[in-house]
């Protein structure tokens, strides 16, 4: 009998406000991947103690990987994070060339292809998320935190090859992505706070939105032109070895 996972994926914090287990999602053939090892989520900086005790308690967090841009980490920080125990690795996820801000990269708020903006974060840091995929591979670094500022795009787009690549159906990876929508309200209000967020739009509209069918079509894009992002990753330099590692790492 099929159970449904979702609330258990769900982990809540004070100050943190889009962050999810990628554990109990099917795999082909059989299997799950594994809860514990990595969770994506949006901005973790302005986390409370109590967050930070939770983090370094129940979750095990031993890895941090921010996929944000050098000028965002530098206007905003890590908050508590800084101090920690926590290994914070910075692999930027942005488009080729991009040094725009996260709000100046969508100026027309209803003029936006986030399909585009998908790919254009993947042709752009190729070498980001195969290292991202080397590092969740690694299982002493685990548990695995990663994420942007809200949780969506650029971990969306990480999140997304992770979990095809380990042979998470898309239905699955498309549900995955969708639930960010259940905390768009909370994620621009908080973004809404940050020096370097200042103009983003009305949630559910151009850089908010939060629309399955974008999924869908960047991965089965990723079949059409790579067969999948197993394919991409070996293209991109993964070996097979370590495509095999990071199988063995999220799925149970």
């Amino acid at each position: 009998m099929h159970t449904d996972l979702t609330p258990r994926r769900w982990v809540e914090f004070a100050e943190i406000d889009n962050v999810r287990d990628l554990g109990g999602l099917p795999v082909s053939g059989g299997g799950t991947t594994r809860f514990g090892v990595v969770y994506r989520s949006s901005t973790p900086q302005q986390l409370s103690e109590t967050d930070l005790a939770y983090l370094l308690g129940p979750v095990g967090l031993r890895t941090l990987v921010d996929l944000r841009m050098p000028m965002e980490v530098a206007r905003e920080g890590y908050g508590r994070l800084a101090k920690s125990t926590v290994r914070l690795v910075n692999l930027p996820i942005s488009v080729p060339a991009s040094t725009a801000t996260p709000a100046e990269l969508a100026p027309d708020a209803r003029r936006y292809d986030l399909r585009k903006l998908y790919h254009g974060l993947l042709s752009g840091s190729a070498a980001s998320v195969v290292s991202a995929a080397r590092l969740i591979a690694d299982t002493r670094q685990h548990s695995v935190v990663f994420h942007c500022a809200a949780g969506k795009d650029r971990t969306g787009v990480l999140a997304a090859i992770l979990l095809d690549a380990v042979g998470v159906p898309a239905a699955a990876i498309v549900a995955d992505y969708a639930l960010t929508a259940e905390r768009i309200e909370r994620i621009r209000a908080r973004l809404d706070t940050l020096h370097s967020y200042h103009g983003l739009p009305p949630v559910r509209t151009g850089i908010l939105a939060v629309d399955p069918a974008t999924m869908l079509r960047f991965v089965d894009d990723l079949h059409a032109d790579y067969g999948g992002a197993a394919g991409w990753l070996r293209a991109n330099g993964l070996t097979d070895a370590e495509l095999a590692a990071l199988r063995r790492a999220m799925v149970a």
